[in-house]
């Protein structure tokens, strides 16, 4: 029988604090959510590999989901800076493993999934396990969720080419945006911040992780 509890704080000391993870709150985290809650049964086993792990098959013309390798995520969250008092908007909840790390850091989550299966599958994982502070939501990524706007904070969990302007509008003034904007070894790690009517954006670290369905740029037509 695997023993869950040590690959969780093997994971913590091998992945997250030799990748300059260092907040207290951000490795308590992930220290006390079962990453092997949130993936299917067949790779359980391999909950804590350092790797992205699938949650769902490409279909419908829709591309593969993943839970999010752990050093980039926890790097992501430190530079989030979540606190107790922060509303934050997940976008691109899969499977709701973030989600439960974000429950932990902020005051209320709303995690956002246009898969219906994956955000039916957070919602009971996620009550099962006691996170009442986070209410998954359907529908399209790229609109964010205006019903519960504004936000301290927007976590996009996953790569994109572009944020569109709806997702920098729902946040508070002051709010942020955290994001990894590009695809591949050259895609960085971005905050937006949103002061007044202006946003400004400001780079951090490269990290390679999955992209979000629904943020590639239009394509451009060249006369």
């Amino acid at each position: 029988m695997m023993d869950f509890e040590t690959a969780r704080a093997n994971m913590v000391d091998s992945q997250l604090r030799t990748t300059d993870v260092t907040s207290h709150s951000v490795l308590k985290a992930f220290l006390s959510v079962p990453r092997e809650a949130f993936v299917p049964a067949g790779v359980r086993q391999i909950a804590y590999v350092d790797e992205d792990l699938q949650i769902c098959p490409a279909r419908d013309g829709r591309p593969a989901r993943y839970v999010m390798k752990t050093s980039p995520l926890a790097k992501l969250l430190q530079l989030s800076a979540v606190s107790k008092e922060d509303v934050v908007l997940e976008v691109g909840g899969g499977a709701g493993y973030a989600a439960a790390i974000l429950s932990q850091l902020a005051g209320s989550v709303v995690s956002l999934e246009n898969d219906e299966a994956l955000a039916a599958q957070a919602t009971e994982t996620l009550a099962s396990l006691g996170y009442d502070n986070v209410a998954v939501v359907t529908g399209d990524l790229e609109k964010g969720y205006a019903g519960e706007a504004p936000y301290d904070l927007v976590f996009i969990n996953g790569s994109v080419e572009e944020v569109p302007a709806a997702l920098t509008d729902q946040l508070r003034d002051g709010g942020r945006l955290v994001v990894v904007v590009g695809y591949g070894g050259a895609a960085k790690a971005t905050v937006y911040r949103r002061d007044g009517n202006s946003t400004s954006a400001a780079t951090f670290f490269n990290a390679s992780v999955k992209p979000l369905p629904g943020f590639a740029k239009a394509a451009e037509f060249v006369f």
